[in-house]
């Protein structure tokens, strides 16, 4: 690679949103261009403005010089490099950047897809819309989610709940009793509490929750109570998932050792990148489960294409209009999947919108 550049892009969000942990009004971008020739990678988080200094100060030295082919060799050489600066969190997020980089820019060098190089199990990728956060009101949360059923055809849906860390428990159940009125009863219906239930308050809620026809819940414990998350799966109905804060590899076999879940969440731009969300689903696959894509849909869509055992993607409401708003190339979830390569455009298949983004660069 001659060259590696990093820069940060904040965009506010069309609306207040929330969990039932975290509230945020603008989501950060962090863009890595990685340049061999005339031929330029990209790639990306989504995190702390500051990731971009990490990207430029620790890794892009570490990876200028190397073969633009040799993609697993630079993955090792950033995790080595990044020792005692403390490889969870932040820097995570950089390595996966660089490394969703390297892998465009060997697709693009070879002017194929992603999906190509990679070798696909499937051609279309199932996915979920995913929104519904806690500061909506009931008007909001019913277009969006008749935008998805009625409007785009997805056949599976997810909201938020526990909010206010699980002391709302009142309004979580009227949420999803609406979400169910919006969505009819041949959709299914997911939920997601991101860590903000005691273990008994979120079996307590199992039958009200099998009641309405909620078939996945995510994180009704903190992903870090593996025990916790083993114990609620044990007792109730819907599927458990979690694992979209797993940074390493043995962060997910621990949770999968544990029988922590029904289905492995991994988000690609956390975990270390195409190498490391590939890494993950064998790990999956080889506990006999099925592995989902978390958020960043268009960092996924190729990678996710080239596993057996994936179930689908979020299609976050967040992050596609932020990817809307900086790529050309997006994809269309028309009829609940996307078609990764289908274009024949190289790599991602994405281009970056400069003009667009400029007034939102950090």
């Amino acid at each position: 690679m001659d060259a590696v550049e990093a820069a940060a892009y904040t965009v506010p969000t069309d609306a207040p949103e929330g969990d039932g942990t975290l509230a945020w009004d603008s989501t950060t971008l962090v863009l890595v261009r990685v340049r061999s020739g005339a031929t330029t990678g990209i790639g990306y988080t989504y995190g702390a403005p500051a990731t971009a200094r990490v990207v430029e100060e620790l890794l892009a030295g570490v990876v200028a010089d190397r073969s633009a082919w040799d993609v697993p060799a630079a993955h090792e050489a950033m995790n080595r490099a990044v020792r005692n600066a403390g490889r969870p969190g932040l820097v995570a997020g950089a390595i996966s950047a660089v490394d969703i980089a390297l892998w465009d820019l060997k697709a693009r060098l070879l002017a194929i897809p992603l999906v190509r190089l990679l070798g696909a199990s499937r051609e279309d990728v199932p996915v979920y819309g995913s929104g519904g956060f806690t500061p909506y009101d009931d008007a909001r949360l019913d277009r969006q989610l008749r935008g998805w059923v009625e409007g785009q055809g997805i056949p599976r849906v997810k909201i938020k709940i526990g909010e206010s860390w699980g002391r709302a428990e009142h309004r979580d159940r009227e949420r999803v009793e609406r979400a169910r009125r919006s969505i009819g009863d041949r959709t299914e219906l997911y939920v997601d509490a991101n860590g903000a239930y005691t273990r008994k308050q979120a079996v307590r809620l199992d039958p009200f929750l099998t009641d309405r026809g909620v078939t996945w819940f995510e994180e009704p414990v903190s992903s870090d109570d593996l025990e916790g998350l083993a114990r609620i799966r044990d007792s109730v109905t819907a599927d458990v998932a979690a694992g979209e804060y797993g940074y390493t590899l043995p962060y997910f076999h621990r949770m999968l050792a544990a029988g922590a879940v029904d289905c492995l969440q991994a988000d690609a731009t956390r975990c270390g990148g195409v190498t490391g969300w590939l890494r993950a689903a064998a790990l999956a696959e080889a506990a006999g489960l099925e592995i989902s894509g978390h958020c960043a849909p268009h960092v996924h869509a190729h990678v996710a294409a080239a596993v057996p055992n994936l179930r689908h993607l979020e299609w976050f409401h967040d992050h596609v209009r932020v990817e809307h708003l900086l790529f050309e190339g997006v994809l269309d979830p028309a009829g609940g999947a996307i078609g990764p390569g289908i274009s024949g455009r190289p790599g991602l298949g994405l281009a970056f919108r400069t003009e667009a983004a400029a007034p939102h660069r950090r």
